[in-house]
Formats: C-alpha cells, structure tokens, sequence
C-alpha cells in the first residue's frame, strides 16, 4: 500500500500541474501500440469485437489470492458540469499507456506501470462526459478520438494536444448533419464510437423526450473528420423502414439511438449496432407502428452505412426498453462447424443470438401475442419476440411467492403494496391510475458493461439486475404554463410532479439553498449523471430555472403547444423498495452468469454483490444492482467490480464461479475493467468512483474515488 500511496500522491501533484490543454510527454514505451498487441487492452470492450477477453495468464486461478494494489490514481478534479458524481469508463490501454477520461471531464494519459501522469487535455467544454475513448494509428501518428458533450476531439496520443485540420474549427459537431436545427436539441457522445481503417463510427445520447434530435449512425473520416455516410435510424421516405412510421415522423421523432456501443466485424466488414427507443419513451399516440429502426440490432456495412440485415427486439416501445449494451461477436460451435456469431443481451434479460453474416437466429425467437394498450391514442404492437433459448437471465415475472421475505412486517408490506399492482409478465402496456410491475427495472436486466466471452469454453459472462420497478400514465395538462409544462415533461419521470425526488434521483424541494440560478441552468443545459442534456430557448430555460427554485411563486408564462406535445406521459421512474431502502423483492437483487453459447444452457449463475449492514446481521449473499461489466482471461478468472453497495472487486473462477478473491475499494467500481501487461507484469485496472448507488434512509452515496491497478507482488521475471 505504501507504493500505492506514493504513486497517488506523485500523480495527484502531477495531475495539478498538467491539468491544462497540453503537457510535454515524459518518457514512453519503447513498443508501437500495435491495434493486436496481446499485451493491450486497446479499444472498448477491449477490441473491435467487444469480447472482453484477455490472453493474459499470468494473474490465474493459482496465485489470484495474492493480488494487491499496485497503484492508484485520484484525479482530484471534480465532476461539476460533466456529468455529476461517479464513473463508467472502461479504460485503454495501448504499449503501456493508459487513456481515460476522469471525473471532471479531461482525457489523461497514465503510465501504466506506475500511475504518472504523461498529459492531460482539458477541452474547456461542459458536458456529458463518455465512457471511454477510441485509438487509432496508421503506424506513425496515433490518436485519441474522444467526445466532451457534443463535440468530439483528435488528439495526439504522444503530447496530449488537438489535431488539426479535424472536422469543424478543429473538431466534430455531433448537432451538425442531422436535418434539423443544430442548437434546437442535443446529442452527446456516451459510448465511444468504433474504428474500421480510416473510418470512425459513433452513435450519440439523445433526449428521451421530445423534442430531440434524431439517432442517426454516422461515420467519418478519421483523419480529417468530415462525415462519409449516415444511417438513419427513422427513416426518410424511399428508405427501408419508412412505411412502420407515420408518414412525416421522420420530420419530428427522435432518439432510436446508439449510446451503448457498437462491435465490428473487420474482416467482413460489417458494423453491428444496437439502438434504443425513439422519443418520447412511454407514449407513442404520434409514432404508431413498429418503429424500425428503434430497439433494433442493426447489421451495417461498414464501408458505406448500408443495411444488411435488423432484428427489433421490441416493437414500438413504449417500456423504454433500449437495447442498452454493446454487442458481442463470439463464435458458436455446433455439429462440428464453427459459426460466427453476435450476442446481444438486453434490458428484459435476453440473450438473442445471431448468424453474423445472414441474421439468422441460432436459437429459435418465437413471436406471441401481448397485451393492448388502454391509453387513449395508443396502438401497440401485437406480437413481441422472446428467445426460446438461452432461458432468461434474469426474472421476468413478479409473483407473491417472490416478494421480500426480510422480516415478517416487510413481507406483509410488500403483500399489500403488490396487490395494487399490475404484474403480468414482459410487455404489458403501462395504464392510468394503477402502476404497472416492469421485471427487470428500466436499468435492467442486463446494462450498459456489456457481456465478456471466453472462446475456450464458449461461455458468455453477463452481470444483471433483477429487481422490480413500477409506473403508471397520467394525462399531460395541455394549459400547463411554460414552466410548469416544461418541468412537468422533461424533468418529473425522474424528480416527481412535486419536485420529491425518487430512489436514485435527487430532490429538488430546496434546491435553491444548494443551487445558483446558473448551477441550476448548467446542469439542465450540460447533464449530469444519468439526466442528459436539455436544449431549451432562453426564455424557456429561464423560466424553467425560476420554477425548480421556487415552484410556488414561480409558475408563470402562458401555455405553449407544439407539433411535438403528447398528450400522455409517465409518471416516473419508480424502484419498488421497501420501507427501509432494500427491494421490495427476494433475492437475488443482482446476479452473475455464466451461458454456454453452444448450447444456450448455463453453466453457472451466482449473486453478485451484498449490502455490508445486511451481510454484518447474517444476510449475505443477496446480489445488489450493478453497473459496469465483467472481463475474461485465459488465467481462468472472471474480474468485475459493479456492485453498487459493497464497494468490491471481485475474481472468480472461469469455470464454476467459485469466488477466488475479493478486495474492498475506496468506492464502487461502476465500470467495466481491463488488464494489461507492462514489463512483463500484468495489471488488472478499475475505476472505483461509485456514482450509481440509490439513496437509501436519506443517505447521499459517497464521491470521488481512484483509478485502482492490482497486481501480483514481486518481481515478474522470477515467477
């Protein structure tokens, strides 16, 4: 621990003399970042193919026991105005070096080995910060494509300064290109786009409520920037899809975006592209059909944005149930023949499958019938899909026999609350004035970490969430003035109509107490957390500010309609938790599996994550939300962090899901990991900054955190 603690002290001082635009590199790897370099872990998900696997063997079943903290790394800057508390990046890690964004929104560039810092690049713009970062080289200028709310920057991977020619005023502006006005909403880059030779392909963060930009795909060049094709996710007249749209939604929809990520195929040449639900995400009265290209596995050719092949997991969603992890190209063994696949988990705990280059399912999909909607205007979709194998990963159906038996008074409570309930099952249209059950929650299921594959066994590892969550409709008021309309539709799903708050989203009440009018302003213009960014007119963020700061004497302006109003929304997103803060359900609250993709049976599934005050009273092994995904290596170990509540790293056994070794973090490491070798030593690195945990008895879950990189202790060559 002493090594870790000079390492964090060293690289503190260092990152409060480098935190400017550009710094002078200090001494490098002599290796060149080759993109196959078994060492690396160069991209999201740690190569184009998004498998989270690692060849590394050094760390194994063996001596994983003897793993400690090689060195850490606290940033020290805050997350004010890029994306509040906590974070989800998945680090990179090219000839040594490591390049990830911080809490407060810069890119950094770490030696690997020790945790110095070798730049840091502040863009100086505010906003939703990403998951991670794309490398790219044509073997004699490396760089680091990386998006800072709504631009995306090229900056060179030896100094840490901007590219230039590159796109717009030296970088890419994800409002241009769209079709609509480029300041009239918002996009972001969530998850880093991918690279196929010279070109870079990313999707965007939209928001979830109208109005809001389209969720076009889009791939530029990578050198210079400029945009090569587009795919429009709504698409225009003559375009394939059109006709499961009213004929001008096209005009006024948006969303159906990629956030989560993408996987490339680079020998085919193919581009596999998950996307979420269009806008607004619960009432579709003004999107009726089937909505192609929402919820939609999308295969692309990757050199010109053409389609090849989709499957829509959800017809016209109106359960916000995006697809919302990246996808997985493994290989599938079956009679003899290895078949190139793609696995896509999801929100409602699927595992759909596919022929990578015909979409053929190799599992059979079986399409049944699904409840109607009651909403007036609301047309759903008849039949929905459900994979008929692999079973479920996570439960689906919320009964009596499954409520929370923690004490006899709180299964008692959770009895009577249930019978007010609505629970039939996936799909079932939400209704006015009685709530809904949605298992799994709006979270998932499975979430944004992705899933990891291990080609020795043919083993997808998948963590979930498997807890209940609940809602309902209500009537939008057409006379809501422009404060209170505009508060009432872009901010009371999370906050609540009387500005309570909810499990996992903060109060207002009072907020002025902790707020400046322009706080207030730069979080709904720049996001935070899990709120994206809102593109509102002046007048109307203004009065939006004055109505969240005082509600009472603030409710002004007359009322305004647009093309865009929708006559229902939902009244929020809704964790079923018990009086005491835990879920309302029996465990597991949160679980790890282990599917075997040539046969779709599991070959284990254990709880992931525990509460520390439940675990100290002898209730242990209840699994707990988790966020950020797992990695596999070819030492036989499973690494993930995730769980929100316990604050550990975890490694299990590959094969069993034995667990072989924990270790306690200064936070929750609510991002996907990644290992990699520097002088002949492995490394496995997390960032530990939490952000993701709900708010239980009024507590505010902890900030800041560290980059933490383990290792075995001593020296490699003698081992």
């Amino acid at each position: 621990m002493t090594h870790g603690v000079r390492a964090v002290a060293l690289a503190a001082a260092l990152f409060g003399v480098l935190a400017s635009a550009q710094s002078t590199a200090v001494t490098r790897s002599s290796r060149s970042g080759a993109a196959d370099d078994p060492r690396d872990w160069p991209a999201y998900g740690g190569n184009a193919a998004g498998t989270r696997y690692s060849t590394l063997d050094q760390i194994n079943r063996g001596n994983v026991s003897q793993l400690r903290v090689a060195w850490q790394f606290d940033p020290k800057d805050t997350a004010e105005g890029a994306g509040g508390g906590g974070l989800q990046v998945n680090p990179i890690v090219v000839a040594g070096e490591i390049y990830t964004i911080t809490p407060g929104g810069r890119l950094v560039s770490l030696d690997g080995a020790t945790g110095t810092v070798r730049w840091s690049f502040n863009s100086n713009s505010r906003g939703q910060r990403c998951r991670g970062v794309t490398y790219w080289t044509d073997g004699t200028r490396p760089r680091i494509l990386v998006g800072f709310g709504r631009y995306v920057y090229a900056i060179d991977a030896a100094l840490g300064t901007p590219l230039t020619p590159f796109g717009r005023d030296g970088r890419i502006d994800l409002h241009q290109d769209l079709g609509r006005d480029p300041e009239a909403n918002t996009v972001d880059l969530t998850s880093p786009g991918v690279i196929y030779r010279d070109l870079y392909i990313v999707g965007g963060r939209t928001a979830e409520s109208l109005p809001t930009f389209p969720g076009d795909v889009r791939a530029y060049n990578v050198r210079t920037g400029q945009l090569v094709w587009s795919f429009h996710t709504i698409p225009h007249p003559g375009e394939y899809g059109y006709e499961t749209w009213p004929k001008n939604a096209w005009t006024y929809i948006g969303s159906a975006n990629n956030w989560a990520g993408m996987a490339v195929d680079a020998q085919r040449g193919i581009v596999y592209v998950p996307t979420g639900s269009p806008a607004s995400d619960f009432y579709g009265g003004n999107r009726v059909g089937d909505g192609l290209f929402g919820n939609t596995l999308l295969a692309l050719d990757v050199r010109t944005g053409k389609r090849i092949w989709h499957f829509q997991a959800v017809k016209h969603d109106i359960w916000d149930r995006d697809l919302d992890a990246p996808p997985t190209l493994i290989t599938v063994h079956r009679n003899g023949q290895a078949i190139d696949a793609v696995a896509q988990t999801s929100k409602h705990g699927y595992v759909f499958v596919f022929n990578r280059e015909t979409g053929e399912p190799l599992f059979p999909i079986e399409y049944r019938k699904v409840p109607g909607s009651t909403v007036p205007g609301e047309v759903t979709a008849e039949a929905q899909p459900f994979p008929l194998r692999p079973a479920p990963f996570a439960r689906g159906l919320l009964t009596e026999d499954m409520l929370s038996n923690r004490t006899p008074a709180i299964h008692q409570w959770a009895l009577e609350q249930f019978r007010t309930f609505r629970s039939e099952g996936q799909f079932v249209p939400f209704s006015i004035g009685r709530d809904t059950v949605l298992m799994p929650g709006f979270d998932g299921g499975a979430e944004w970490g992705g899933s990891a594959f291990d080609p020795e066994t043919g083993n997808l590892f998948v963590n979930a969430n498997d807890l209940a969550w609940t809602s309902s409709m209500r009537q939008n008021a057409p006379t809501a003035t422009i404060a209170r309309g505009t508060y009432v539709n872009q901010c009371a799903a999370c906050h609540g109509l009387d500005l309570s708050g909810a499990p996992g989203f903060p109060s207002l009440r009072n907020i002025a107490a902790r707020r400046t009018p322009k706080q207030v302003s730069d979080i709904i213009r720049n996001g935070s957390t899990r709120m994206p960014p809102a593109a509102l007119p002046p007048a109307v963020l203004d009065a939006l500010v004055r109505y969240i700061l005082n509600p009472e004497t603030n409710d002004t302006g007359s009322a305004a309609q647009s093309s865009v109003d929708i006559a229902y929304d939902f009244t929020g997103y809704h964790r079923w938790y018990d009086p005491d803060g835990y879920p309302a359900v029996a465990p597991p609250w949160g679980t790890l599996n282990a599917i075997n993709m040539n046969t779709g049976e599991y070959a284990w599934k254990i709880p992931l994550g525990e509460y520390p005050e439940l675990a100290a009273r002898g209730i242990k092994d209840t699994g707990t939300e988790n966020y950020g995904g797992p990695i596999v290596t070819a030492g036989g170990l499973v690494f993930i962090g995730a769980t929100n509540y316990d604050n550990k790293f975890r490694a299990f056994d590959k094969d069993t899901g034995k667990l072989l070794w924990d270790m306690t973090m200064v936070n929750a490491g609510n991002g996907t990991p990644a290992t990699y070798e520097v002088n002949g030593r492995q490394y496995v690195i997390v960032p530990a900054f939490g952000g993701k945990a709900a708010r239980r008895g009024g507590a505010v879950p902890a900030t800041g955190g560290a980059f933490v990189v383990f290792a075995l202790p001593g020296d490699p060559s003698r081992r």
